[in-house]
């Protein structure tokens, strides 16, 4: 018996020992739950330096409410979050120059539920003929950020020089400046905004519309196709461009199907802020796919235009994108997915002058896909 106990022992601890060689050799946090992402030998050597100089590397704090927060001290969270992101951002581009060349004009639209929503409308100063329009969505999880900071400023500039015409939807927001406008506030205003482009498409100078936004403008992207679908107007829409979108709503559920939830953790962003965030949206348990597009099932995807679905490879965003993207193609949507390599969160869109070529492509891209939609 003692022989049997001893084997026994010898088993397990040899298990356990392979399944620590095994879980070690998994990437990112799903190998090491304390690594960083300046540890992570997967990232981009250049963007960590910009990470470290914006003061965006290492682990960020941890949130300072919970999932049994009132609404009120989750709100007031996400509204002291606003300026230092804006800060961060302020600092990275006051040293970014504008492309030259560039019109703007501001037109202010009456909404679904009578609201007012300013549009930043930039397009080249010189043209030969109607161009693609982007109607641009900016990110910051639908619940900060507006599309008038200097990022999306200048986002909105370089898509424009490539000679596109660009509007910039500065739609309700859950907290923030813009808040408190709950789902589905900002859809709605988005859908407004889409439905005013499409109605001014010969005074823009606009031959096709291009739906595009990252991250929280990424949901939206997507979920202005699914409701334009819904309200029998998706012949509005001639494409969807979106980047690491922030559409599943499973930040709080544990284990699950989007391991990059574990594995990127805390690069960048925390996916307990990601919860918090949601939870405010449309409700922590939400899974409608208007607020969380990840959730629509075939019926609702079969029909939509072709789709362009971007992820960055240490994103925790990263496998909701990927997962999604399968779910359009068996729907028998016409999508191609990329990853981009070696990055984090939306680093092509905050990071122009450190990453140039990695910004460029990503600029190219969108351009290519407007230009080459039928």
């Amino acid at each position: 018996m003692k022989k049997i106990l001893i084997l026994a022992a010898l088993i397990l601890a040899y298990c356990n020992t392979d399944q620590k060689k095994q879980n070690k050799d998994l990437p990112g946090r799903l190998g090491n739950k304390d690594l960083t992402v300046n540890e992570d030998k997967r990232i981009n050597k250049n963007l960590l330096k910009a990470m470290i100089k914006a003061g965006l590397d290492g682990v960020p704090p941890s949130p300072t409410v919970n999932y049994i927060s009132t609404r009120q001290e989750i709100q007031d969270y996400n509204n002291n979050l606003e300026p230092k992101y804006q800060g961060v951002f302020e600092d990275i581009f006051s040293v970014v120059k504008l492309p030259e060349g560039l019109v703007n004009q501001t037109e202010t639209i009456k909404g679904e539920d009578n609201n007012e929503i300013k549009l930043y409308i930039t397009r080249p100063e010189i043209i030969s003929g109607d161009l693609p329009g982007i109607l641009h969505i900016h990110g910051g999880g639908m619940a900060i950020m507006t599309a008038n900071d200097p990022n999306y400023i200048y986002w909105r500039h370089k898509l424009a020089s490539t000679g596109l015409v660009v509007v910039g939807v500065e739609f309700r927001n859950t907290a923030g400046i813009l808040g408190e406008h709950p789902f589905p506030a900002g859809l709605n205003d988005c859908i407004s905004s889409l439905k005013w482009v499409y109605e001014n498409k010969k005074k823009l100078g606009i031959s096709k519309i291009i739906v595009s936004g990252e991250s929280g403008g990424g949901n939206l992207s997507i979920a202005t196709g699914l409701k334009a679908k819904e309200d029998g107007i998706i012949d509005y829409i001639d494409g969807i461009y979106a980047q690491c979108p922030y559409i599943s709503n499973l930040y709080n559920k544990g284990e699950n199907e989007l391991k990059s939830l574990i594995e990127n953790n805390a690069y960048f962003l925390r996916t307990d802020d990601l919860g918090l965030t949601a939870s405010i949206y449309d409700g922590i348990e939400s899974k409608n796919p208007l607020a969380w597009p990840y959730h629509a099932n075939k019926i609702l995807l079969q029909g939509l235009p072709p789709h362009v679905i971007t992820v960055n490879e240490l994103d925790p965003l990263r496998d909701e994108g990927i997962i999604f993207s399968e779910k359009l193609k068996n729907a028998g949507v016409n999508v191609r997915m990329k990853i981009i390599k070696g990055t984090v969160h939306a680093a092509e869109n905050i990071f122009p002058l450190d990453i140039p070529i990695i910004h460029n492509q990503a600029i190219e891209d969108i351009k290519n896909f407007s230009y080459n939609l039928k």
